[in-house]
């Protein structure tokens, strides 16, 4: 069996010029980074942004479980099959990052024969945008501590200084640090620590601004420390604000690659979902929405988490409405979440795929919340069989669901067909009547119950003194009437990941609440997430290599 950078690198690619040439897309309006990848200028949304807007459907999941649902795949192969049946269909990704690519994860580039390409590259490197952001955010960083040692004239308080430095792979040990040692040249001694770039507020801010203007005033609303009088400090006060668009004015710009059946694939941001906002950027969808009649986008990790998330903090930023949801299972996932471990799941359980059900029902009541159809899609595998496929299909329906098989990792867009005419049918005949969970006026306090107990399932939620301290900091400023954006585990519906199926009588723990001003939104920490992951025992990056031939392998 081929691996997925084999099957990837056996494709034959066409220029992205002449994809976008393909779809009709002015190719004047594209800034070439070699001839497989492009970025998209704003001249080209200007010249099309009187047309109607696409269909938007986005894809989720169930629970992530190690036995992998190809969430991402089918969102690539729903594509590549909406075109085969004659619709224009874009799709519009995340941006992977190096932390899961080097970690335990891999890439996020799809799988078989429904990947973006040229794989090794997006994977990878890609044109720069999250150095670029890493480097926005720590120029940042440099101009707080540098404020400090020159003179301190904003006062800030070097006991209170909430914004960290940021690099792009998991590294635990930066997850708490000493800066400033050796001496007073190096500045002043403090406590200070990293977050992967992918959870940093400048990932959010660049994934929901609008245009450069919007992206410069987002910037100078960051807040960076406070003085000691209590007051925020601003990126804008500290004058970093036009240096840090300046960095980011090309990251700003959405990315043109290609799936393996040459449709035209745009890829931008990449927030994940468990520790920050988890979509693509609000001009990456928006782009795709004038460029086609249907966009396929995809959240981070479950349901609970991406689909939430960007339902209540992407769409009501953007003033987007989704017109369907297609939410992934796989039998495997079912059963794990039944029980049965890893090593077990490849023959038939029936009582095992009932026990587990429970978590894909619970992410099909979630999403019938907000109003929008929902397609189940069961994302085969040769394993799964006719008995375990019926007894889903049934389920599913009978909660009102509509249901379909995908068969995309082996048959790419061909394998994708059944899927996609389920999901044109329901674009055709059922309207969404999508709306938020929560009123962004309200209390912190209550949306954060909203969502754990809505969405989670949660009986209570507990908030520490820390976090009970900090709401009450972001009330005073009035910072308050904002989306909040909960990071949690991904493994489980609620805040404990040894939690599987559809867990109940628990109580969600926030430890931390802080403000992300220039984003728009109030991050909430539940449970014992972090902002900064760590490598497995085995981390990917020992299997990736170059060959003789210099070629990649070992990238997943």
């Amino acid at each position: 069996m081929k691996t997925d950078i084999q099957i990837a690198q056996e494709c034959k690619l066409l220029p992205i010029a002449e994809v976008a040439e393909n779809f009709g897309i002015d190719t004047d309006c594209l800034e070439l980074y070699g001839k497989y990848k492009a970025k998209l200028s704003d001249e080209l949304y200007n010249k099309n942004k009187d047309k109607p807007d696409a269909k938007l459907v986005l894809v989720t999941a169930v629970n992530p479980t190690p036995a992998g649902e190809g969430k991402t795949t089918v969102t690539i192969g729903l594509a590549q099959a909406l075109n085969k049946l004659g619709k224009k269909a874009v799709v519009a990704l995340r941006e992977p990052s190096l932390g899961p690519c080097m970690g335990v994860k891999g890439g996020a580039a799809g799988g078989g024969y429904s990947q973006v390409v040229p794989m090794e590259e997006i994977n990878l490197h890609f044109t720069g945008d999250i150095h670029a952001m890493t480097t926005a955010n720590n120029l940042l960083a440099s101009m707080i501590d540098n404020h400090i040692h020159q003179g301190n004239a904003l006062d800030i308080d070097i006991n209170n200084i909430v914004w960290k430095r940021a690099v792009d792979l998991n590294d635990r040990a930066l997850r708490n640090t000493v800066c400033g040692l050796g001496g007073r040249t190096n500045g002043h001694p403090r406590e200070d620590g990293f977050m992967i770039t992918v959870a940093s507020e400048i990932m959010a801010i660049v994934g929901l601004s609008e245009d450069i203007f919007d992206l410069k005033a987002r910037l100078g609303r960051i807040i960076a420390a406070y003085n000691r009088k209590g007051k925020p400090v601003t990126a804008k006060d500290l004058k970093a604000d036009g240096a840090m668009t300046v960095l980011l004015k090309d990251a700003l710009k959405p990315n043109l690659v290609q799936t393996l059946e040459h449709t035209p694939a745009i890829i931008h941001c990449g927030p994940f979902a468990n520790i920050a906002h988890g979509c693509n950027s609000v001009k990456a969808t928006k782009t795709a929405m004038k460029l086609s009649e249907i966009t396929v986008t995809e959240a981070g990790f479950g349901a609970d988490l991406g689909a939430e998330k960007f339902f209540d903090i992407k769409c009501r930023k953007a003033g987007l409405k989704p017109d369907a949801v297609v939410l992934v299972a796989t039998v495997r996932a079912l059963k794990y979440n039944g029980g049965v471990p890893k090593a077990e799941l490849n023959g038939e359980n029936l009582e095992a795929v009932n026990s587990g059900f429970v978590n894909l029902e619970k992410h099909i009541e979630n999403l019938q919340k907000y109003g929008v159809p929902v397609v189940v899609t069961l994302n085969h595998f040769v394993t799964d069989t006719d008995a375990e496929v019926e007894y889903v299909k049934s389920r599913c329906e009978a909660m009102g669901a509509d249901f379909a098989i995908a068969r995309v990792w082996e048959n790419g867009g061909e394998g994708g067909k059944e899927l996609a005419l389920k999901v044109s049918e329901v674009l055709e005949n059922k309207k969404s009547s999508f709306a938020p969970l929560y009123d962004e006026k309200a209390s912190i306090t209550d949306k954060i119950n909203t969502i754990c107990r809505e969405i989670y399932g949660a009986e209570s939620v507990e908030f520490t003194s820390a976090a009970k301290k900090q709401m009450a900091r972001i009330e005073a400023l009035g910072l308050d009437k904002q989306p909040v954006c909960i990071a949690k585990t991904q493994y489980s519906l609620s805040d404990n990941a040894a939690l599987l199926g559809r867990p109940s009588g628990f109580t969600v723990t926030i430890k931390e609440v802080r403000v992300s001003a220039g984003a728009g939104f109030i991050v909430a920490l539940a449970g014992d997430i972090m902002v900064m992951p760590g490598l497995p025992k085995v981390p990917a990056a020992e299997n990736i290599d170059i060959d003789e031939n210099g070629k990649i392998i070992g990238l997943f």
